[in-house]
């Protein structure tokens, strides 16, 4: 995108009740692109959760605009592979 600024997006974490706030976000050309930034940091999060023998319990990033709309979801546990 010459010329154009890409939009902003922001990875909160959702923890049950609490929502810990991405307060930098990044700039990214589609909630496509924002979406594959989720999944591979899942991965990265549960990969150091499962080498720490911490829980995996109900974690999910929500995905938003600048204005704090929320875009879309990624729960940490649908990016496993179990097959």
């Amino acid at each position: 995108m010459i010329g154009k600024d890409m939009p902003r997006y922001y990875f909160n974490v959702r923890s049950h009740d609490a929502v810990d706030k991405d307060p930098e976000g990044a700039e990214l050309p589609s909630f496509e692109a924002a979406r594959n930034e989720a999944v591979q940091a899942a991965r990265e999060i549960i990969a150091e959760k499962v080498l720490s023998d911490d829980v995996i319990d109900g974690q999910s990033f929500e995905i938003t605009a600048e204005d704090g709309t929320v875009l879309g979801a990624v729960p940490f546990r649908s990016v496993l592979r179990l097959d």
